[in-house]
């Protein structure tokens, strides 16, 4: 697909948590198509400690308003510059990064969307648009506690939605792959994003109940474009760079111990 580089201007910028901002950016002009499953490369502004653009998944595209959401997880000065910015703001972004998850072509009612933390944020996008093709998503999205959950009412726009926390104050207590959900129903598709063990732990599931699964690895994306191989994975296909070659792979490529 075609990459841009474009001036964004903040519509809106909401703080979800503590640690979380919700950022809403329009264009002068049409956005361009994007996928789900794809990053933009946002350049931070006035930070003497960030040289780098920094990666952020695609959260969600509203086309009735011309609006692309990022979700921004606070944890260094570049991210939290970005949480400062204003109504009216630019943001410079190089975007859609990356390859997207698949969609089936046929529909089904077995997909299952699985999110942890700030991984949460491809899975609206992608419920999104397995809605509008006809299938119906099913979302599990875990977090340490109820106030780590985010964007619940978006995501039940779209599917059935499940929730583990770790200390139990939101749905199940424990992790999404101890979800009683997951011995109930033989879910046809699995997709996920989040921290790495909790992905791995679902690959292990999918492949031990025969289900294709795909994940998106969060390696460290400094370039966006594959000319700097710091995010490289090593894959049954050899040596690939996460933020061109995915960050979206099917786990049978993937040499992990599952």
């Amino acid at each position: 697909m075609k990459k841009y580089i474009l001036d964004l201007e903040v519509v809106e910028n909401l703080r979800l948590h503590a640690n979380y901002v919700l950022l809403k950016l329009t264009a002068a002009s049409s956005l361009p198509d994007m996928l789900p499953g794809q990053f933009a490369e946002v350049r931070v502004d006035d930070s003497p400690t960030t040289f780098l653009r920094r990666p952020i998944s695609i959260n969600f595209v509203d086309r009735t308003r011309n609006e692309l959401w990022l979700l921004v997880q606070l944890v260094g000065d570049g991210t939290r510059r970005l949480a400062r910015l204003q109504k009216g703001d630019r943001l410079n972004a190089v975007l859609p990064l990356g390859n997207a998850y698949t969609i089936p072509e046929k529909r089904s009612e077995k997909l299952l969307l699985i999110g942890g933390g700030v991984g949460t944020a491809p899975m609206l996008y992608l419920g999104e648009q397995l809605a509008k093709k006809g299938h119906k998503p099913t979302f599990l999205l875990g977090a340490r506690s109820d106030k780590d959950l985010l964007q619940l009412e978006e995501f039940a726009r779209y599917g059935e939605v499940y929730t583990t926390t770790e200390d139990g104050s939101h749905g199940e207590k424990g992790y999404v792959t101890q979800h009683s959900l997951l011995t109930k129903v033989h879910f046809e598709q699995i997709y996920t994003c989040g921290p790495k063990p909790m992905m791995m732990a679902v690959a292990r599931y999918a492949k031990s109940n025969e289900i294709a699964c795909e994940v998106s690895l969060e390696n460290t994306m400094a370039c966006g474009i594959g000319a700097c191989l710091c995010c490289v994975e090593n894959t049954t296909e050899g040596n690939l760079c996460v933020c061109k070659d995915g960050p979206v792979f099917n786990i049978n490529k993937l040499l992990w111990q599952i």
